[in-house]
Order: C-alpha cells, then sequence, then structure tokens
C-alpha cells in the first residue's frame, strides 16, 4: 500500500506491506466562517466575562504567542486578538507581544515576520523571551510553594493574554494553557525544575494526562499565580486548520480543549507492534531532531519491548547542534550509561528532558531516523540508526521478526496519540 507520511514541507510518500495498521487521527474539517468564530469566542468566552468588559481604555495588554516551532496559526488568530482591543479603543503602543520560546532559540526578522506577519511586526512592540536575562524577569510565588521567575513585561502589565494550541504532549499531558507561562516566559530555574528528571520519572507524566501529572500540575500553579486575563486556544487538524476554538479562563476554557483533542487525536490499541513507522507531523513540528523526540515517544506507546522504530522527520535546522541536546548526547559512550547518569545528577542541564525521554525509548526498542537535514555521522552520535530507505528497512525487519510481525504506521506521529488498553 502507497502511504503519505508528513514530513517537512511536501510529505513523503513509501510503500508499505498490506498487512500494515494505520493509526491517523480521526480528520475533522476547518471550521467554518473562522474568523467569525475566533471573534465569538472573544465575546462570548468560556467561564469569563467577554474580552471587552475585561479590558479599559487605558490598560497596558500584553500578548503572549507560540514560536516558530509550533503550529499555531498566529497569523490568524492574532489580528483577530488585536482588532478587537482596537475596537475596544487600546492604541498600539500601549500593547506588546511576546514569542514564548522558553528555551527555545530566538527568531531573526524574517522568521517574525514568517510567524506574526509584517503589519504586526511593523507596528507592535514585539520582544522575544530570554529566560536568562534577569533584567526581564520577576519572581511569582505560589501558595503551593511553587516559585518561577516570569517575564517582568507580563507580568506588569494590566491584561494578559495567552495563546496557544492544544496537542498531545509527552510529558506534560497536553500543549497549550499553562504552558504559555511555564515554560515559554519563565526563567531557567523554573524550566529546569518543572522538566526535571524526577518530574519526569512519574508515570503520569505522559500524553494525555493533566490532572496529578506533576509537570502539567506545577505549570498550572505557576500560571494561576499570574492572573492571565484571557486565554485563546484552538485544536488543529492534519491540515493545520482550525477545528476547535476555546477562549476565556484559563483552566476551564483549556480542559474543554483537552477534551476535544482526546476525544479526536488518542487510539486505543489493544496489542503491541514490532515495527512502527511515524513522523513528526511535518513541518514546523520537525525542524529538529530535538523535537522530533515526540514523534518517536509517540511510536513507543505502542512498541513491543525489542521492537523497532522507524521516523521519518526533515530537520531543516539539523540536531540543532546549538543548545545542549546534542552535546549530551555525545557525552557518553552508551545510551544506557548516560540515562543512568542523568537520572541520578542532582544537576539539571538544559535540554536534558529531551534527552531523558529518547534513551528511555531506546532503552526497549530500536530507533531508526530517516532524514534529508541528517548526516549519517549526526544520526550515529545520538544512538540512533540512519535509515535511508524506509521500505527496505522494513523489509529487512520483517525478515528478522518473522511471519507474525505485527506492523503500524503513524503518518501524522504525534497528532495520534495511541495507547494500549490490553
Amino acid at each position: 500500500m502507497k502511504l503519505k507520511l508528513a514530513y517537512g514541507l511536501s510529505g513523503l510518500t513509501i510503500n508499505l506491506p498490506d498487512n500494515c495498521d494505520i493509526i491517523a487521527p480521526r480528520f475533522i474539517p476547518e471550521l467554518p466562517r473562522i474568523k467569525e468564530r475566533l471573534l465569538h469566542s472573544l465575546r462570548q468566552p468560556i467561564s469569563s466575562q467577554p474580552l471587552h468588559r475585561l479590558v479599559k481604555k487605558e490598560d497596558k495588554v500584553v500578548i503572549v504567542h507560540t514560536d516558530i516551532t509550533r503550529a499555531t496559526p498566529n497569523k490568524l488568530i492574532l489580528p483577530i486578538i488585536l482588532n478587537e482591543l482596537e475596537q475596544i479603543g487600546i492604541p498600539q503602543s500601549q500593547i506588546t507581544l511576546i514569542n514564548g520560546l522558553g528555551t527555545h532559540r530566538k527568531q531573526n526578522h524574517s522568521e517574525m515576520i514568517e510567524l506574526l506577519g509584517k503589519k504586526i511586526v511593523e507596528n507592535y512592540q514585539c520582544l522575544q523571551h530570554d529566560p536568562d536575562n534577569q533584567q526581564f524577569l520577576k519572581p511569582v510565588r505560589t501558595e503551593g510553594g511553587n516559585q518561577a521567575l516570569i517575564h517582568r513585561v507580563y507580568l506588569d502589565a494590566d491584561v494578559r493574554i495567552l495563546t496557544g494550541f492544544i496537542e498531545p504532549h509527552f510529558f506534560a499531558g497536553f500543549s497549550g494553557g499553562p504552558k504559555s507561562v511555564l515554560p515559554a516566559i519563565a526563567g531557567t530555574e523554573a524550566i529546569h525544575h518543572n522538566h526535571s528528571s524526577r518530574m519526569l520519572s512519574d508515570p503520569q507524566a505522559t500524553w494525555g494526562i493533566t490532572r496529578g501529572n506533576p509537570v502539567w500540575e506545577n505549570m498550572l500553579d505557576i500560571a494561576q499565580a499570574t492572573r492571565p486575563t484571557f486565554i485563546l486556544n484552538v485544536a488543529l487538524n492534519s491540515d493545520h486548520q482550525i477545528t476547535g476554538v476555546f477562549a476565556g479562563d484559563l483552566e476551564q476554557a483549556h480542559q474543554q480543549g483537552c477534551q476535544f483533542v482526546k476525544d479526536n487525536a488518542m487510539i486505543k490499541v489493544n496489542e503491541p507492534y514490532d515495527i512502527v513507522i511515524t513522523s513528526n507531523s511535518g513541518y514546523p513540528l520537525d525542524q529538529n531532531l530535538y523535537q522530533s523526540v515526540k514523534g518517536i515517544s509517540t511510536a513507543d506507546q505502542i512498541t513491543k519491548n525489542g521492537g523497532t522504530i522507524i521516523i521519518a522527520t526533515a530537520c531543516c535546522d539539523g540536531l540543532p547542534e546549538s543548545g545542549n541536546y546534542s552535546r549530551l548526547l555525545a557525552s557518553s559512550s552508551s545510551p544506557t550509561s548516560l540515562l543512568e547518569k542523568l537520572s541520578v545528577s542532582k544537576q539539571v542541564i538544559q535540554e536534558q528532558w529531551q534527552v531523558i525521554k529518547q534513551l528511555k525509548v531506546q532503552y526497549r526498542a530500536d530507533v531508526f531516523v530517516y532524514s534529508d537535514g541528517l548526516s549519517d555521522e549526526q544520526i550515529s552520535q545520538c544512538f540512533l540508526l540512519p535509515c535511508h530507505d524506509i521500505e527496505k528497512t522494513v523489509s529487512t525487519l520483517l525478515n528478522k521478526y518473522g511471519s507474525k510481525t505485527r506492523i503500524c504506521a503513524l503518518p501524522q506521529g504525534p497528532q495520534t496519540i495511541p495507547y494500549l488498553d490490553y
């Protein structure tokens, strides 16, 4: 059978055996009259007053948005919010947009225009979060005893609006919601604590779980302490079209969005597979191998012990070479020794969370990587196996596992989260 995997901008078509199971999200068409629906969500939100009643003409407004590694349709969402603020009488000079980078790299000018559109970049103050710049960080403490440094401009605003999109997340349960504060505009120390080995080792820190997940609970506690005024989150289909809009109260709107996404993106599987082929949902989510650990983790949910995962990920931005992800993987002679070292270390190193998740998969399965953006040397230094031809690799593996080999494909990668339910 022919199957098109989400890969880069154009996709990747491969031939797979006819007995290969295909696990994909239920396709939901784009909401009709989407601009009207977005505006409607601002005026009739979930568990909140309409946005126009929460804002006064003299208020300073901050809007947090996702960065270029996320598929949030910022160029569609943000103008709707900005136009509504204009109708209220808020001048452009009183509005600041913050790129919620967390510990990701900053975007250059052309990337900012790609992200937000030229009109927004040229007419509004657009800041890029820096988790290490103490000048722009301010402490927040919660009643539950958590603390974090958060972007000062956001905290000093009168109105704080969070935007993003909701998809299952491999250790925070779901994206969106409180993630727009922690890690998006938090200081490095708080991010490291939230993404620490201790937090990630909890079995509840996984796909599709919020309540009882220590990572998500910590994110929510910090986010609520910053008193966000309003959120606008969306759900997307495989074409990155908006299928659901969830605006209003941080917790209530986000939870409704999570349930919507869970109902359509999480699929029960009765028996694990020997071979699982996956992607990282294509561009912009498969820009680098660091982000592609999510696709690997997705496949791991239904892979047998001793099984094999094959991921197709374009990685136009490489590993990337910047940051600690590639350095950590190059610092040890084996995945087992590195995982043991990171698990017992009290020191939290930036990006170790992605490494820990990857190594836990490799502890029980082989992982092949097909990528036009990575060399064999780069793939191998990450303890992964280079794949130049997915079809030939599958054929070799079928001989290895025998006549009863179970095989499946996740063409949309982390947009579908399969889980075992025996």
